[in-house]
């Protein structure tokens, strides 16, 4: 290592040398610098879990436009709006269709397991121009009553479970006192709000949910006619809708929306992120007490360097040089604990959480600045130091 730090920097590395001189110390240090990565990796990563499962519902559909209730901030929020709006959207230049999106929440009841919490979706099986290709696939099935597309990934239930589901060999699943037919396996997967998702038939959701009126949809989505801007039919939708009763949204804006929602406004994203600044600040603390020790016992020899004409620079590199390496070699445990922590929630919680190459790299900067920062503010006792004081 020393041969190396020599060739890096051409000249004879002082802070490695300094800083493994005390074997202890230097573990130690290292050990803070990882349990930071480690603190701020995991709030990130459920951060992003979050954003994940937030944007996966609206990868379900393809709509151009969403309608929605005023009140509305979450996807499952918020108030119903009147069917209306779907016919007056219809009469709006650039329009090319529209349907209506039937949300809410459902408990698969078990025998011998606890109640498993579905998001359930319905819409009409004959408007294909909605969803994704996967959905398109297998949506004429649902026009058989009560049948319906389950998540395969459905948090606490056995993948094996959905293996071969199909029209020919359906699972059968009992909630609201129905006997639902699941005809369809989709790969979604569980979030913060539900342990998985079923697709059903608008006629299947109104016998489920018999207080929901086919009047009183939670969405309206629509498509615009080729070449036309989305965003210039939003904003002639918002001419033509009351303001004060609906919002009209891109299906992209109105995913962002919900995401600003979650993570700037709902505890969960607040704790999270309040966490990664904690993080941020143990690492700063951890590296400038190890910084400011070592420079504390290593004054005299600074301060005869300092006699001899040397400037404020190179006690700053040296410094810099310390927080660097401690930097890299906490960085690195603290990545690899984090990758088996994220695939350790993955398997347990069944969230979808895994490690990107841009968080990697946003924690790696993120590191080596608080270290710097550190480390400029562990030398400030050193740029007042007096040689002649400390002889």
């Amino acid at each position: 290592m020393t041969r190396l730090l020599t060739w890096l920097f051409g000249r004879l590395p002082i802070g490695w040398l300094q800083l493994s001189h005390s074997k202890t110390r230097l573990m130690a240090a290292v050990s803070g610098v990882a349990f930071a990565n480690i603190l701020v990796f995991t709030q990130l990563g459920i951060l992003g879990s979050l954003g994940e499962s937030t944007k996966a519902p609206y990868n379900l559909f393809t709509a151009d436009i969403m309608v929605y209730a005023e009140d509305v901030n979450a996807l499952t929020d918020g108030s119903n709006i009147a069917r209306q709006y779907m016919y007056q959207a219809l009469a709006v230049d650039g329009v090319s269709e529209a349907t209506t999106l039937f949300i809410g929440m459902l408990n698969w009841q078990r025998t011998g397991e606890k109640s498993t919490s579905l998001q359930i979706f319905g819409i009409d099986p004959d408007t294909l121009n909605f969803t994704d290709a996967d959905i398109q696939a297998d949506l004429s099935k649902l026009r058989l009553p009560n049948s319906a597309l389950i998540d395969g990934n459905t948090r606490g239930v056995s993948a094996d479970l959905f293996e071969g589901v199909s029209l020919a060999d359906p699972l059968f699943l009992e909630a609201n006192d129905t006997t639902l037919s699941a005809v369809g396996a989709l790969d979604i997967g569980g979030g913060f709000g539900a342990d998985g998702t079923i697709i059903v038939s608008d006629q299947t959701f109104l016998g489920l949910f018999p207080q929901r009126k086919s009047g009183a949809p939670n969405y309206i989505l629509v498509n615009v006619a080729g070449g036309v801007s989305p965003e210039v039919v939003v904003e002639r939708l918002r001419a033509v809708l009351p303001a004060d009763t609906v919002q009209v949204n891109t299906l992209a804006g109105a995913g962002a929306a919900n995401l600003k929602f979650q993570t700037t406004e709902k505890p969960t994203g607040i704790i999270f992120g309040f966490g990664v600044l904690i993080g941020v600040l143990v690492g700063i603390v951890i590296v400038y007490q190890v910084l400011s020790t070592d420079v504390a016992s290593h004054l005299r020899e600074y301060a005869t360097f300092k006699a001899m004409g040397y400037g404020h620079k190179f006690f700053l590199g040296i410094v810099f040089e310390e927080a660097m390496v401690l930097a890299v070699f906490g960085y690195i445990p603290g990545f690899l604990i984090s990758v088996g922590l994220y695939k350790g929630l993955n398997a347990a919680a069944g969230l979808p959480i895994g490690m990107d190459s841009t968080r990697a790299i946003l924690v790696f900067v993120g590191t080596l600045v608080a270290c710097a920062v550190s480390g400029a503010i562990a030398t400030r006792r050193l740029a007042a130091a007096d040689p002649a004081d400390l002889f």
